[in-house]
């Protein structure tokens, strides 16, 4: 690695330490919530996902989740299994992910980036080489889906020592002993899945998720992020009432899959529904007007 190299690498981990800390302390000042919005890094097409994001940020988002293609996303509906499919169409490694990422810092250095995703490429790289890549592009967080904090530990030592931020999922059957396990290990925000199942499944009960992030306040000092079922300003300006982060993906994604064909049509769009989502969050009563 050239000295040129290094120094980058350096600047990208010492602005990752702070990116999504320095997101929240600025929005507590100016009594604001976090805007994040989730899409596939590559879905409808690897071209679209770096000037997509800078939209995304034009449009009110305040932190990015870039999801990483996987060929099984347990985890995840039918549509954020086909913004998948469409992604590894185009051969969306995780590698070309984290390329992504980079090509996105060379405008951005400011706007923090949580890559979301599966395991299995993790594994494949290496927790070392991965964390590595990841802070060398300038990621600041990692969400695994389906790695259990029982198993997490290594991988945590190896994002922690690189200046990324693990983050994890709660669930409304979270027990406060689990609830205490993750807080231990992660950094930067919890994301609390507000519904039972797969993403973009039922209907969001906003007064059971108020209950539940109560509890999980008891035991975190770390910010509050509600994802899953946000489908609309309305539904945003009552979450963000009651968490820190609004996270909305599956009607991001359906947008871009109902658009696929009409790749021209996908910035305005999805720039124009996260626009009214950040209104709608920022007026006073907490209602879009």
């Amino acid at each position: 690695m050239s000295r040129a190299q290094s120094g980058q690498e350096a600047h990208l981990q010492e602005a990752a330490v702070n990116r999504i800390t320095q997101c929240f302390a600025a929005l507590r000042t100016q009594k604001r919530k976090a805007l994040i919005p989730f899409i596939t890094a590559g879905d409808p097409n690897p071209d679209l996902t770096v000037p997509l994001m800078h939209a995304m940020v034009s449009a009110g988002a305040n932190i990015i989740e870039l999801g990483v293609p996987f060929s099984d996303p347990m985890a995840d509906g039918p549509v954020i299994q086909r913004a998948s499919e469409r992604a590894l169409k185009h051969h969306m490694s995780l590698r070309h992910v984290l390329d992504t990422v980079r090509e996105f810092r060379t405008r951005d250095n400011a706007t923090p980036v949580v890559l979301m995703g599966y395991l299995n490429p993790v594994e494949m790289m290496g927790y070392e080489a991965f964390a590595r890549a990841a802070a060398a592009s300038g990621v600041d967080g990692v969400l695994t889906v389906d790695m259990p904090p029982e198993e997490a530990a290594d991988l945590v030592a190896a994002l922690q020592a690189h200046a990324i931020a693990p983050i994890f999922l709660l669930a409304p059957t979270s027990t406060p002993k689990r609830i205490s396990m993750v807080n231990a290990l992660a950094q930067g925000y919890l994301y609390y899945v507000s519904i039972k199942g797969v993403t973009g499944a039922a209907t969001l009960d906003v007064e059971a998720v108020g209950r539940k992030l109560d509890e999980i306040r008891a035991l975190t000092k770390l910010p509050l992020g509600v994802g899953f079922g946000i489908k609309d300003a309305a539904t945003a300006a009552r979450v963000a009432q009651l968490a820190d982060a609004v996270i909305v993906g599956s009607a991001l994604v359906q947008k871009i899959e109902q658009l696929e064909h009409e790749p021209d049509k996908i910035m305005p769009e999805i720039a124009a529904l996260l626009a009214g989502m950040r209104r709608a969050m920022d007026e006073p009563s907490g209602t879009p007007k």
